[in-house]
């Protein structure tokens, strides 16, 4: 693996997010200092110059997201300090910013400035993840923030980006997992059973766990900062992260993941309903623990109404702190990537309802129940495995990142490599090399599945 660029001292403090323009010739970058900062790529020679500089928010950034190009250059940023801010670039002198900064890149001049078009503050925690939909959905954003609620906005006055509606809300842990019993959906999967599913009804236990999970929290003891649902008191330990689907035949779905539970929810949203879930995709399925015999077998009985006695175990499960969709490119079949607190990279395999049958023998009139016994007939819906799962990294992953085709996954991690997985004959995926700092050196090296040295 060759490196092709470098960019030395680029924030006063830890970088949190890197970001390509839609062309790849520009670069957003923010960091725990407050700052955005542009680079623009010298085509002739592969370096990176600091294009525009600028104090963006009063507290630790954690991501940005570029919209498409034909609403302008337009970057939304996320904040440690609950707001999302939407910034344009426009030509013209250099002008203070509303926040009283201006936009120069220092030691130097430029011919255009960034300014703050609007400051959205509904969140009622800090901001984990913020990205603009898919183009042909119009000019919409997508945040989702320590507070576990996924907000979707939209802009209704595209010539001055001043004006954003909240469009959808959505408490991600309580929401529904479908609308009926007979169209949820979850897809399991463990380290030893890597093309796991439990789907239909059988899933009874399994959405009973979640809507215990859902029940509000008991009021904390006196002096006790009050627990958020699926956090307890440490939000250091959750992770927050959503993606879009790219594809526009589905409708607005997004992947969503919030709190410790290392769940991911596939969620579509709609103009005339609320958002429901298509999928759930949980690596490790919950554990329950009825509080006694008596007990457990009403709530099984009643289907696991809020205030029975099972309870779902979060213990030993990780967050997940990434996702992201891949770009489908003809494919049948949708491919999603996770990272974790655990260390873990895991790729999914989503076979949309048509596709059920011919990618993952599941759907209609052929779904499986639990003990491997064919059920009824019944409404569409999605299923998936995991089919690549990796701990290479050893420590959290902090971001997943597909390239432009969905062939090839990156992943970054706090052991300070980027890892690079790509899928070999007959899509089996496979490490591809990887990229880090060694003792000040760049390193770089090919390995195989065993990690030796792959052959070229």
């Amino acid at each position: 693996m060759i490196q092709t660029g470098l960019i030395q001292s680029a924030h006063n403090d830890l970088v949190t997010d890197v970001s390509y323009d839609f062309y790849g010739l520009r670069l957003a970058t923010c960091g725990l200092d407050q700052r955005i900062k542009v680079w623009q790529i010298d085509e002739t020679n592969g370096t990176w110059r600091v294009e525009d500089d600028w104090k963006a928010h009063d507290a630790a950034i954690s991501r940005l997201s570029w919209a498409h190009p034909e609403f302008g250059t337009i970057i939304a940023s996320a904040s440690f300090d609950r707001t999302i801010k939407v910034w344009e670039q426009t030509a013209g002198e250099i002008a203070a910013q509303p926040n009283g900064s201006a936009s120069s890149p220092a030691g130097g001049s430029s011919s255009t400035r960034w300014v703050e078009r609007a400051s959205l503050v509904d969140a009622r925690g800090t901001v984990r993840a913020v990205e603009f939909a898919p183009r042909h959905f119009g000019l919409k954003l997508a945040s989702i923030s320590s507070d576990n609620h996924l907000r979707v906005y939209e802009c209704l006055e595209q010539t001055s980006l001043a004006t954003w509606q909240l469009a959808e809300e959505v408490d991600v842990l309580r929401l529904p997992s479908s609308s009926s019993p007979s169209s949820h959906s979850v897809a399991f999967a463990t380290p030893t059973q890597t093309h796991a599913t439990l789907e239909g009804a059988s899933a009874s236990l399994v959405a009973q766990a979640i809507q215990q999970s859902q029940a509000p929290p008991a009021p904390a003891p006196s002096g006790q900062l009050a627990a958020r649902p699926g956090l307890g008191n440490r939000e250091a330990d959750g992770g927050w992260a959503l993606a879009w689907c790219k594809e526009r035949y589905w409708g607005e779905v997004l992947a969503v993941g919030a709190g410790t539970g290392g769940a991911v929810k596939i969620v579509q949203l709609s103009s005339s309903r609320r958002p429901t879930t298509l999928l759930t995709l949980d690596p490790a399925p919950p554990l329950l623990l009825p509080s006694s015999a008596s007990d457990s077998g009403a709530a099984g009985a009643s289907g696991g109404t809020p205030g029975g006695a099972a309870a779902e175990d979060t213990s030993g499960r990780s967050a997940i702190t990434s996702i992201a969709w891949a770009p489908s490119c003809g494919r049948s079949y949708h491919l999603i990537a996770t990272g974790g607190r655990d260390g873990r990279v895991r790729i999914w395999k989503l076979a949309p309802p048509a596709d059920s049958d011919a990618g993952l023998g599941l759907g209609l009139g052929g779904e499986m129940d639990v003990d491997g016994s064919e059920l009824g007939g019944g409404e569409p819906r999605w299923s998936g495995s995991v089919v690549a799962e990796f701990d290479q990294h050893k420590s959290a992953v902090g971001r997943v990142e597909w390239n432009i085709t969905g062939t090839l996954l990156s992943s970054a991690g706090n052991d300070g490599r980027v890892r690079l997985w790509k899928a070999s004959v007959g899509n089996v995926w496979k490490p591809a090399g990887s990229i880090g700092v060694e003792q000040g050196e760049d390193a770089a090296d090919d390995v195989d599945m065993d990690g030796h040295p792959a052959s070229n």
